[in-house]
């Protein structure tokens, strides 16, 4: 696979991508705190093999205090005993909802969900999901390099 970006869709759909670009602003402010957020960022990149994002969101992570080998246990979070309950309920939901439709977000697991957030906090956890899958659909397809400099 070429290394090369196809294309500069950000300059390319600047009305676009901004508003793409305000809604992730948003959802770092959002009730679910900033660690959170990104964990999930992070996995569902990993899910969606975008290099760019996951780069990104290993170093937001890092740069905000969390510790690199916690951070390399994400994509095995079930076997590792560095994330808490809350974390666990919100890394398996999104690993469910961003594999859409080879799995199925079932009730048992939007129930464990239910424990751990408010509805509230459960609808911006999926537009975390949605918003940074659209990233990653963006950035895999342009072929958006990962910077070679952090």
């Amino acid at each position: 696979m070429s290394l090369t970006a196809r294309l500069n869709y950000f300059q390319l759909a600047q009305p676009s991508f901004n508003a793409l670009l305000a809604l992730s602003e948003t959802i770092q402010k959002s009730s679910l705190g900033v660690r959170l957020v990104d964990l999930v960022l992070l996995r569902v990149s990993q899910i969606n093999g975008c290099g760019y994002c996951i780069d990104l969101h290993w170093r937001d992570l890092v740069r905000n205090g969390a510790d690199p080998r916690h951070l390399n246990a994400v994509a095995g979070w079930r076997e590792a005993p560095f994330f808490s309950d809350r974390e666990r309920a919100a890394l398996h939901w999104a690993e469910l909802v961003a594999q859409i439709p080879r799995t199925d977000p079932d009730d048992a697991s939007f129930a464990e969900l239910r424990k751990h957030f408010t509805d509230g906090e459960i609808a911006e956890l999926g537009f975390t999901i949605a918003t940074i899958t659209a990233w990653n659909l963006l950035n895999v397809s342009f072929r958006n390099p990962i910077p070679a400099k952090g």
